[in-house]
């Protein structure tokens, strides 16, 4: 595709298909949204059951699209799609679907995920992952199937969420992309599907695997349907796009090696970017392929500021942040699990949130929740310096926790690292910017699409009032079993 000569008053398209609605950004090269639009999205969810309506998707794409482009002056430039991770279908030659759509945390496969583990043991473990049941390669299995609902003929197409819409939108199927791809068991390192693995399973003679592209790469061209659908001109650029997470990230502006974002909403989530892939025994952490050919190592940490809705209901957080402000550190040590079971840094099924100490108050209760998290993130990022990372640059803070500008300085205190917070950084604005860099535009052209609204420098001297209590929360960690006492020592020492 020939590069697209990109100034402010060119138009990308991101969209982001989420669990809950489908959202569509319009965003000039210079970061300046011209349009947008959503349109919600339901389910049905019974116990571990999660599936959504295909068709669903794309009624609510067509809607969300034509909101965001019914006022532009110019015509959109590129789009670029995102999805959740792990949802998968099956479709026939002509991309229609003739399976469910099985969600992102769809949990019935959990028998077929030990399957698909045993069968590709050594790969996964070279490549530091392991097979979950939310993964969409245990979904395949659990597709295909005793457990199948519905019958799905004869080698159908495995599909992501995502690749539904692209391909609606060209009028024909199109590849996938390696980031939608690697929770089918796609092989991010040699860039191919695991045929040895997918033939133990029994996969290979049953389904048809989608060609794979790098994100960014041009799938083709929005078709006449598409265009009607959608109200995009026929002709527009479809750009090969990234799942929500990584999508989120381009959002943020976190792209060169080195630098990370800490995506802090109901959980915690820390992405970044190496060189290299990095490689986690534990398989808590797993690496997505960037666009240029980086490496995006990301890991979730079930703690999180849905703890303080949780003790916290309906109070007013603002007066709330105001008083903890004298509470630095707190008299209790809090580890802040949102629910069961701890995913990264550590995998600990049976690991419950604690608090050391007795808060004297409210407000020393909540300032230990927001330390806590706060120390959390900084054993993340103690984690992936060990398996190799450089994580010594600024971090980039997104998510819906960032609207506390105390709890901003509170992070950037205890990490010891700059911090900024962007204007507005989510899988939509992500999808912008990837629709731009696929369509040719070069990366420094593009880096006016992340405005950065606010920046925190770190206070050396609030550091170290919470190193004591860095140290103790590891102890702690360790002494119960969850945390790795290579990882402990490490965090101990470099943290």
């Amino acid at each position: 595709m020939a590069a697209v000569e990109a100034d402010d008053d060119t138009v990308w398209l991101g969209i982001d298909l989420g669990t809950q609605s489908v959202r569509a950004l319009a965003v000039t090269t210079g970061g300046h949204v011209r349009g947008h639009g959503s349109a919600p999205l339901t389910g049905t969810r019974d116990g571990a059951r999660h599936e959504q309506l295909p068709a669903d998707w794309w009624s609510a794409t067509g809607a969300a699209v034509r909101g965001a482009v019914r006022d532009l002056r110019v015509p959109v430039a590129a789009v670029a799609v995102c999805s959740t991770s792990g949802t998968v279908l099956l479709t026939d030659d002509e991309g229609e679907p003739v399976s469910p759509a099985l969600m992102y945390d769809d949990g019935r496969a959990a028998g077929e995920a030990r399957r698909a583990q045993e069968a590709g043991e050594e790969l996964w473990r070279e490549l530091g992952q392991r097979i979950q049941p939310s993964w969409a390669l245990a979904k395949l299995l659990w597709l295909t199937g005793d457990g199948a609902t519905a019958p799905v003929g004869p080698r159908p197409r495995v599909s992501h969420q995502a690749d539904v819409i692209t391909s609606r939108l060209v009028g024909r199927p199109v590849a996938t992309d390696s980031s939608h791809a690697l929770k089918t068991g796609y092989d991010t390192r040699r860039r191919a599907w695991p045929t040895e693995v997918l033939d133990r399973l029994g996969l290979s003679e049953r389904l048809t695997f989608p060609d794979v592209v790098l994100p960014g790469t041009a799938l083709g061209t929005v078709g006449s349907a598409g265009a009607e659908a959608t109200g995009l001109a026929e002709g527009t650029p479809v750009i090969a796009g990234m799942t929500d997470g990584c999508a989120a990230q381009l959002g943020s502006g976190a792209w060169e090696v080195g630098r990370w974002n800490t995506v802090l909403g109901t959980t915690l989530v820390l992405k970044g970017v190496t060189a290299d892939p990095l490689h986690d025994p534990s398989g808590v952490l797993y690496n997505h392929l960037s666009p240029d050919g980086t490496w995006l190592p990301g890991g979730a940490s079930s703690v999180g500021a849905g703890v303080l809705s949780a003790a916290f209901p309906g109070a007013d957080l603002a007066a709330l942040d105001r008083a903890a402000a004298a509470h630095e550190p707190a008299g209790a040590l809090s580890y802040p699990l949102v629910s069961r079971g701890e995913r990264f840094p550590f995998l600990a099924p049976d690991a419950e949130a604690f608090t050391l100490g007795t808060p004297a108050d409210d407000a020393d209760r909540y300032a230990s929740l927001l330390q806590g998290v706060a120390l959390a993130e900084r054993l993340c990022l103690a984690y992936v310096r060990l398996l190799g990372a450089d994580v010594e640059g600024p971090i980039v803070f997104t998510g819906g926790a960032t609207r506390s500008a105390y709890w901003n300085q509170l992070r950037c205190d205890v990490l010891g690292r700059p911090a900024a917070v962007p204007e507005q950084a989510d899988s939509a604005l992500g999808m912008a910017v990837l629709a731009a860099r696929g369509a040719g535009t070069a990366r420094n052209d593009v880096r006016g699409m992340v405005r950065i609204a606010a920046e925190f420098a770190p206070r050396a001297a609030v550091k170290e009032r919470f190193d004591e209590g860095f140290g103790e929360l590891v102890d702690a960690l360790e002494r119960r079993g969850w945390l790795p006492s290579e990882t402990a020592r490490y965090a101990r020492d470099k943290g």
